[in-house]
């Protein structure tokens, strides 16, 4: 039983190291075309460092109100913090939902995810206020880049696969959603 927790280990190692550097480069370019242009070389390795010691966190939403909007305050509130927001939708009997939840819950996913933020909504909580603002779905797990309005964008993953190999079939889906 312990062999095929062996693969997924691997394979979410080198995915980590692939992504976190893509991450740190795109982080790195996006820092150095806006505020930090003329940062020193060690101001710009203390930027990235800081992302990336700041593990992804989920943050719930509002159990009410216009989901545009609260997407609008998380958008403003990690851009502040120097962070990135996605939206999350997920759902308590979702297995995938559950071992991704777990895996960042659990400090799994905390380098490769480095800067994130996950606003969470519950899809049978929340199903019709999202349809409203444009988050629509057929499977859950659903990961979307919001727009600037607060509402939904073609920029989404969505579906994963059940077991311990969840996290491994989406996270190299969810790293390239946030390249």
């Amino acid at each position: 039983m312990s062999a095929p927790s062996r693969p997924s280990r691997f394979l979410l190692t080198c995915l980590f190291a692939t992504t976190l550097a893509a991450f740190a480069c795109r982080t790195q370019g996006s820092e150095e075309s806006s505020a930090s242009a003329s940062a020193t070389p060690t101001e710009k390795t203390a930027v990235v460092a800081s992302l990336a010691a700041a593990p992804p966190r989920f943050l719930p939403a509002r159990p009410e109100g216009d989901v545009a909007t609260i997407v609008r305050d998380a958008i403003q509130s990690s851009s502040a913090a120097g962070r990135k927001l996605v939206v999350y939708v997920g759902a308590s009997w979702c297995e995938p939902c559950q071992v991704f939840h777990h895996a960042v819950s659990e400090k799994t996913l905390d380098r490769e995810l480095a800067g994130v933020d996950f606003l969470e909504f519950d899809v049978d909580h929340d199903r019709d206020r999202l349809v409203d603002a444009g988050y629509k779905s057929r499977m859950i797990p659903l990961f979307m880049l919001p727009g600037n309005d607060g509402r939904g964008t073609a920029k989404f993953i969505e579906g994963g696969i059940k077991g311990s190999a969840a996290v491994a079939q989406i996270y190299p889906r969810l790293a390239s959603l946030l390249r």
